[in-house]
């Protein structure tokens, strides 16, 4: 008796029952991924990390706490065209310069933003 009622909706109301449990799934997902981003970042061990070539500029910009256009723009790229998810070394070997004076010149600018 106790699952009477969904057998009813599995029966008589099938694509709404799976509207609903794939919209639950849909929520638990990103629910999961708020609370994963929030305790990540939470953690003084991710803020103010030092560069490093496997870093994006989504990530230095979020450690730091900055614009990542302005981390963009600061390494020399378009920052309305530049695409996520590119790190560092990356940038540095599409300039054709070594990933060590990126991340100094990266450095240099935020030290720059630190008061």
């Amino acid at each position: 008796m106790k699952w009477a009622g969904l057998r009813h909706l599995w029966q008589h109301r099938r694509l709404t029952l799976l509207a609903f449990i794939a919209a639950s799934l849909l929520a638990m997902f990103f629910a999961l991924r708020l609370v994963v981003a929030a305790v990540y970042w939470s953690d003084p061990v991710h803020l103010e990390q030092a560069p490093d070539g496997w870093m994006t500029t989504g990530y230095v910009a979020r450690s730091w706490q900055v614009d990542p256009k302005d981390v963009a723009q600061a390494l020399g790229l378009d920052p309305e065209t530049h695409a996520r998810g590119v790190t560092l070394e990356d940038i540095a070997e599409a300039q054709g310069r070594p990933l060590v004076d990126l991340i100094a010149d990266l450095a240099a600018y935020l030290a720059e933003t630190r008061p």
